[in-house]
């Protein structure tokens, strides 16, 4: 009788990779790179897209002051906007009102308590326009009002002929 032991007939298991293994590792490196390189892509088109409308909020005009000035029966006449970035007193007709050939119509701001301030003589027949303004013009205003003047205005010192053609509040707008 033989002793010895019979040799194993299990087969050692093989170390060897499968190349489907190794081509899916490779693919999914590249995935990860592809994708991280369109991560930083993004994210520094994020940066620029930020530090462009940070530039535009700068750049755009900021609206501070606004009036909707209403006629006699209630209905929206003229719009008033103040931009102080440019200096102007923006003014767009929201009625077919037109002043007559030998008149005018004149802004003025309304402070309570005290004298009426010409902002300037209106005398553009389009439906937009613009006055010069400063930053101080509506200082103290609660109101913006309209008055029909003879062609070219009147001096501040001899006052609006009343009663007012368009009148509304000055609202201030925070910023």
């Amino acid at each position: 009788m033989n002793t010895s032991t019979p040799a194993l007939s299990d087969p050692t298991p093989s170390r060897r990779v499968s190349p489907w293994w190794r081509a899916l590792s490779v693919l999914l490196v590249l995935v990860l790179l592809l994708g991280w390189a369109a991560s930083a892509s993004l994210y520094e088109q994020l940066k620029a897209q930020i530090a462009h409308l940070q530039k535009k909020v700068t750049t755009v005009p900021q609206i501070r002051d606004i009036a909707v000035l209403l006629d006699k029966d209630g209905a929206p006449a003229m719009l008033v906007t103040m931009d102080p970035g440019s200096g102007q007193l923006q003014l767009q007709r929201l009625n077919e009102v037109k002043e007559g050939r030998e008149d005018s119509m004149q802004l003025w701001a309304v402070a309570e308590g005290q004298a009426p301030r010409s902002l300037g003589v209106i005398e553009s027949r389009f439906k937009t326009m613009q006055l010069p303004a400063t930053p101080t013009s509506l200082d103290g205003a609660a109101e913006l009002a309209i008055s029909v003047e003879n062609k070219g205005g009147v001096a501040e010192s001899k006052g609006p002929s009343l009663p007012w053609l368009f009148k509304g509040a000055l609202v201030r707008k925070a910023m």
